[in-house]
């Protein structure tokens, strides 16, 4: 992960504050809309071309670890999820549904950072992020049907439009690219996936400054969400840390396949729900909203967790 990418957070941070100070332009806030769904799609094509391809296979060889990461992560976080929503969102259904939808997306890139500085198995997360990629794109739209079905906030032809043009096209494209390039394999990894590895990042900030210039003056009015969102959010992390703990436990996992587990089934904030959220529900900015409020409150989590479990490590070596 290069120097750009580990600052991710900071960078989405500014893109918040610039797309805001921009939103205060009417000529801006009035056309900000149509620059969004072009931002994700280019996104989100960078995104599936540097999927490793290779990864799919080697993930199947640790197939207890797959195993519980799959149960977890799609079987048992929704559950979780739609659960604390009920509790503590009830009455406010668009940031409930942006509650659920941060919580049913796995990491995709950040939680290797932390699992390396936990000490666990940095190969095994990474081996899981391809399945973990796949299958939200495949059960996004599924959780959609189900959750904004069940609170009556989905138009099922705008879903299924936006589910093509935010998340089938980029992935044609990317695999489409791929068959031009499979005899200059050496061209492809070495200038153009390097390229969108780091560019995937610069379109979603770009998507997020449009987004909140559209709608600036909605959000400004909504500060409240974060505080709404701080206490359902801290809750998942805990209980699914001890979940992670108890299951690595029960499967007889070393520390480092536990501390993995850990924070493949804790960390969240996928880009490609952002990415349908924004397409599927313009005139829904607070939904959005629970997507990007939710990172700035993951990062410092994941923090202490990561400085939790060495000090487990540590307890358990002896040390």
């Amino acid at each position: 992960m290069n120097v750009i990418e580990k600052y991710q957070s900071l960078l989405i941070i500014l893109a918040i504050g610039l797309g805001l100070l921009l939103g205060q332009i009417a000529m801006v806030e009035r056309h900000a809309e149509l620059f969004i769904l072009p931002l994700l799609i280019a996104m989100l094509y960078g995104l599936f071309l540097s999927l490793p391809i290779k990864g799919f296979l080697s993930a199947f060889q640790h197939r207890k670890f797959l195993g519980s990461s799959v149960f977890l992560n799609f079987v048992w976080t929704p559950i979780l999820a739609w659960s604390l929503g009920a509790l503590f969102l009830a009455d406010h259904p668009a940031l409930w549904l942006g509650f659920i939808l941060l919580l049913v997306t796995p990491c995709t890139d950040w939680y290797l950072i932390f699992t390396s500085i936990a000490k666990g198995n940095v190969q095994l997360s990474t081996s899981v992020l391809p399945i973990n990629l796949l299958l939200q794109v495949i059960l996004l739209p599924l959780y959609l049907v189900i959750f904004a079905g069940t609170m009556e906030m989905v138009h099922l032809p705008t879903l299924f439009e936006s589910v093509f043009f935010v998340l089938f096209l980029p992935f044609i494209l990317a695999i489409f690219t791929r068959f031009i390039f499979r005899n200059k394999t050496n061209l492809l990894q070495s200038k153009i996936l390097p390229f969108f590895s780091t560019a995937q990042l610069v379109f979603l900030c770009l998507a997020i400054v449009a987004m909140f210039a559209s709608q600036g003056t909605y959000l400004m009015n909504n500060l409240e969400v974060l505080w709404l969102l701080l206490l359902p959010l801290l809750l998942f992390f805990l209980i699914n840390f001890f979940i992670s703990l108890l299951t690595g436990k029960i499967l007889r996992f070393r520390y480092e396949d536990t501390a993995s587990l850990n924070l493949t089934i804790i960390a969240r904030n996928s880009p490609v729900a952002l990415a349908i959220v924004l397409a599927a529900f313009p005139e829904q900015p607070l939904i959005a909203l629970a997507l990007i409020i939710g990172p700035l409150i993951e990062l410092p989590v994941l923090a202490i967790i990561s400085q939790a479990l060495l000090k487990r490590r540590k307890n358990h070596l002896g040390l």
